[in-house]
């Protein structure tokens, strides 16, 4: 996960981290190449622990959490089983866990929740009504992270901790992709939509407002299929876009590739249906490429700093005027907008103050 990468990076001379994660993909049958399962092996800056899975049972998850030395439990995500074994462990056997950090990465926005909701919203009063998440710490990404956990959860305001994410730390250099040869002058625009391919994402919104748009038009499509009765869903929009939107999709991308795909379109389309901060979005303007998104993440106010757009979902009509708008301009305007975003965009991720609030939240459970 790119966020985890980033705290490392940004605060692994400060702070020793092991991380504990599965040996694949959600979905896949074989693990990911070139791993050693079940044993600690060094990744880059940090000590990691592939969990095959037949070793993801209670009982072996608390083995290892309490045979690792650590002062502190950082668990990604609510809902992932590994966290609820974790937590349930805890549960148990309090007096042998250290203090731990929840962090559920906008799983509490609406449009994420709703996905399986009765099946959410069953284990939520459980967790509720034994104390599964009694003492722990609560990390949110922005206020509107920490709104959705208090309205959710019914959790105490102070036990959230707002702490920005960090941004990438080492920016991959951009190459120049031989395959993508843009024509002198006007051209067609190039758009791109860079996610995982689930409901929550909103593909089928982009595709609903590209059938309205009168311009000439690339789409392409990156991402895993996480969710398949969903893409076969948008599989008759494909289909209804008109003859000047030409769309591919084209797989998932390598996670130290990002940058260089976003460096070769002129758009992110991306209207989420929330995020809790969207680390794409922070790739996709080092990359100097524009943004088009939703107002659900917390990436507000784009245009005074040019950015891009926050639109509300309701205002289609503004989605389709401004991608026609970025459609009318030439190739040296094009420019101009990367060249100013590229100037502006490190000022707003390079914060120091989330830099500090990140090195606190950790300092704060040490002993």
């Amino acid at each position: 996960m790119r966020i985890t990468i980033n705290t490392v990076d940004h605060l692994c001379d400060e702070f020793e981290f092991k991380i504990i994660t599965r040996d694949r993909d959600l979905g896949d049958e074989k693990p990911y190449p070139n791993i050693k399962t079940n044993q600690w092996q060094q990744v880059g800056n940090v000590q990691v622990y592939y969990l095959s899975p037949e070793s993801t049972t209670i009982k072996e998850i608390f083995y290892l959490i309490v045979g690792t030395s650590h002062h502190i439990l950082y668990l990604n995500s609510f809902f992932d089983p590994l966290t609820i074994k974790a937590l349930w462990n805890r549960k148990l056997h309090s007096a042998a866990f250290n203090p731990a950090i929840v962090v559920p990465w906008g799983e509490f926005g609406w449009a994420s929740l709703k996905q399986k909701y009765p099946k959410k919203f069953i284990f939520m009063q459980l967790a509720r009504l034994i104390g599964l998440y009694d003492n722990v710490v609560w990390r949110a990404a922005s206020k509107y992270e920490k709104a959705d956990i208090i309205k959710v959860m019914k959790i105490k305001p102070a036990a959230i901790k707002i702490i920005g994410d960090l941004p990438i730390k080492n920016i991959p250099e951009i190459t120049p992709d031989s395959t993508f040869q843009p024509l002198a002058g006007h051209r067609d625009l190039r758009i791109i939509f860079l996610s995982r391919i689930s409901r929550e994402k909103n593909l089928d919104f982009a595709l609903n407002v590209l059938r309205l748009v009168k311009d000439r038009i690339v789409f392409d499509i990156y991402g895993p299929i996480e969710n398949k009765s969903y893409w076969k869903e948008c599989q008759p929009l494909l289909d209804q876009l008109p003859y000047n939107v030409t769309v591919n999709y084209r797989g998932s991308v390598e996670a130290s590739q990002v940058v260089n795909v976003f460096s070769r379109y002129d758009l992110f389309f991306f209207p989420t249906g929330g995020e809790a901060y969207g680390h794409v979005i922070a790739e996709c303007l080092i990359a100097g490429t524009p943004v088009l998104l939703s107002t659900e993440t917390p990436w507000r106010n784009l245009p005074e700093d040019g950015l891009g757009w926050d639109i509300d979902l309701k205002e289609i009509d503004s989605f389709v005027e401004i991608i026609e708008r970025q459609a009318e301009l030439d190739d040296d305007e094009r420019n101009q907008v990367r060249t100013m975003i590229k100037a502006k965009i490190m000022g707003r991720l390079l914060d120091p103050v989330v830099l500090a609030a990140n090195r606190q939240l950790f300092r704060a459970l040490l002993p």
